[in-house]
């Protein structure tokens, strides 16, 4: 739980907001972002897409049912630092083996409790993401937001690098235990679809791509070669893989130049399905740009529109940067989805390859599961191009 030890998160801007510190002792900065998700806070600050971000919990209290090896996305926490309202002064799920406190200590991240994050959720909203410096250390405010504005911005980082695996290897399915399905009482199954018997062979990027993605790739007839961003064209083609997968990742995909060039010379190859990052890598690929949303989209409760089947579906999601429709519209490419709170790009399909995209995030983990027929829908894609259909 919070101690009664002060900590301070201060914004760029001057805005200094005192707390109670928990997590780890320590003095760090980033971006200050916020997420609406009700629950799944372990997947959220595992996830890699997080790196260098300090992510405030809309929700009203976090920390209550603790923590699980079995959840992490990543081999442990990704964000910068955490801000709640009010951290649970107990663990009372039956799967947990530590503390949110606990846990973030044991791996060096800071947090910060009873901060009205309601206000500071908004403020983010008008204002936009900004950089910020949380310190659970004596620290004056003068100091906070003097470290808060030295910090680089977020726009031109490359932080695939920095949460990328090292090597190449073969994702196992049973080294994860859990499969993100709800747990039933002894005795009870799941009418969960069958594994296709006939498997295909993807060259799945890592670039900062989360465990659930794997294991849903897997559940869908897929073996599941994971390759570093820093990858080449030679040593994918050496593995004569099926398909391709581009997962998700932090930092400003603009930035970086060498995935773009890797793609662009894989769509012409295999059918391919990027998300999130992998969405912007296919986007630059084409030669589309990307930008900076004003405080991006990060929760699981993001409404998007398919245009091609009128469809609505509510997804998980986490990015800054958003695809620019102008600049793929003479790219071979259309925009298929987005979204309905600010009618960005969602969604995009290449018009004569099996290459398409998404923005959010279909594995969910935490959120719904609205999407997950889009791993169908790849296996299919791949299905067709085999049989020589496309």
């Amino acid at each position: 739980m919070s101690s009664s030890k002060p900590g301070v998160l201060a914004l760029e801007d001057g805005t200094v907001y005192r707390g109670l510190a928990f997590g780890a002792e320590a003095t760090i900065a980033g971006e200050c972002v916020f997420n609406t998700s009700m629950t799944g806070y372990q997947e959220i600050i595992t996830d890699p897409s997080y790196f260098g971000q300090i992510v405030t919990m809309t929700a009203v209290q976090i920390g209550n049912y603790g923590l699980t090896p079995e959840d992490e996305e990543s081999s442990g926490p990704k964000c910068a630092g955490l801000v709640v309202r009010e951290l649970s002064p107990v663990v009372s799920n039956w799967r947990a083996t530590i503390s949110l406190s606990d846990y973030l200590a044991k791996n060096g991240i800071p947090g910060l409790s009873e901060i009205d994050t309601r206000a500071l959720t908004k403020k983010l909203r008008v204002d936009g993401a900004m950089k910020c410096c949380l310190s659970t250390l004596p620290i004056s405010d003068d100091e906070a937001v003097r470290r808060a504005r030295e910090w680089q911005d977020m726009a031109g980082s490359d932080y695939v690098k920095d949460v990328t695996c090292a090597q190449p290897y073969l994702w196992q399915p049973d080294a994860a235990a859990n499969y993100n399905e709800p747990y039933l009482p002894v005795g009870t199954t799941m009418n969960a679809p069958a594994v296709p018997s006939r498997k295909f062979r993807v060259a799945a990027f890592d670039y900062g791509a989360k465990h659930s993605i794997f294991r849903k790739l897997v559940r869908h007839g897929f073996d599941v070669q994971v390759f570093p961003s820093t990858s080449t064209l030679e040593q994918i083609r050496e593995q004569n893989p099926d398909a391709v997968f581009l997962s998700n990742g932090p930092g400003d995909p603009a930035a970086l130049r060498y995935l773009h060039k890797t793609v662009t010379g894989l769509l012409p190859d295999y059918p391919v399905f990027g998300i999130c990052l992998g969405h912007q890598m296919i986007t630059h690929a084409l030669g589309g740009e990307t930008y900076k949303l004003k405080f991006g989209h990060r929760g699981g409760n993001q409404p998007v529109k398919n245009l091609e089947t009128g469809k609505v579906s509510i997804t998980a999601q986490n990015h800054g940067f958003a695809t620019d429709p102008k600049s793929i519209e003479q790219r071979g490419a259309k925009v298929t989805e987005i979204n309905l709170n600010d009618q960005t790009v969602e969604g995009l399909r290449h018009t004569s390859l099996p290459v398409f995209s998404v923005q959010y995030h279909p594995e969910a983990a935490p959120g719904p599961n609205d999407a997950d027929p889009l791993f169908i829908d790849f296996y299919n894609l791949v299905a067709a191009r085999k049989a020589g259909k496309i």
